[in-house]
């Protein structure tokens, strides 16, 4: 039977991210500007994003794009560290009683995901998720929720979803989540509205 469990997107709420550290790197390598280097790449990002265009082929075709006379290997570098972790959330993550199930649901690519991973331990507490390039749809389309309701085994009714674009938020609430919109400056209501959630949330499985 699904359990209460917390569904949270990735970017912007576990850890940040700034595509201008990876046009700073590329241009390194490139005689390409920086905004060329952003315009000639951004056509690729769904693509990626929706598995339409596999890590390795975006590598080669973005190194073509952008004339980058680096090594696949440092193109790869440039585009996956744009990370920063999300202090204070990791600290709430790690204070989570580990009973209540927690999983990812991220519009992301086989690169990120592949380097965050590897790279942010705040990860090894989540059992799995829904990623937008294997699912083949991307937030906020109902398509990829529903895939997440089947897949890791969720009762809208009984997750609490943290995502921090409005328009994700506003699909989940059609299909009965709990949510929370997310910022930085909303940390502390968001703790206090997840406390509260997992304080009915234990009484009700208790009875």
């Amino acid at each position: 039977m699904p359990r209460p469990t917390i569904l949270f997107d990735i970017g912007n709420v576990i850890v940040h991210f700034d595509f201008a550290r990876a046009a700073e790197h590329f241009i390194r390598y490139s005689p390409l500007s920086k905004a060329d280097v952003v315009r000639a790449l951004d056509p690729l990002k769904a693509p990626l994003e929706s598995g339409r265009l596999a890590g390795d082929e975006f590598v080669r075709r973005g190194m073509e794009m952008i004339r980058f006379t680096g090594t696949p290997e440092e193109f790869r570098h440039g585009w996956c560290d744009i990370f920063s972790l999300n202090a204070p959330m990791a600290r709430t993550i790690a204070s989570l009683d580990q009973s209540v199930p927690m999983r990812l649901l991220s519009n992301t690519n086989d690169l990120h995901i592949d380097f965050l991973l590897e790279q942010f331990p705040v990860f090894t507490r989540f059992g799995g998720g829904v990623y937008s390039h294997v699912a083949g749809c991307m937030k906020p389309e109902e398509t990829i929720f529903r895939i997440a309701i089947r897949q890791l085994d969720l009762d809208a009714a009984q997750t609490f979803y943290i995502d921090d674009l409005l328009p994700n938020i506003e699909t989940a609430r059609r299909l009965g989540f709990r949510t929370f919109h997310y910022s930085d400056a909303r940390h502390a209501e968001f703790e206090a509205e997840l406390s509260a959630w997992h304080g009915a949330s234990s009484q009700h499985e208790a009875r």
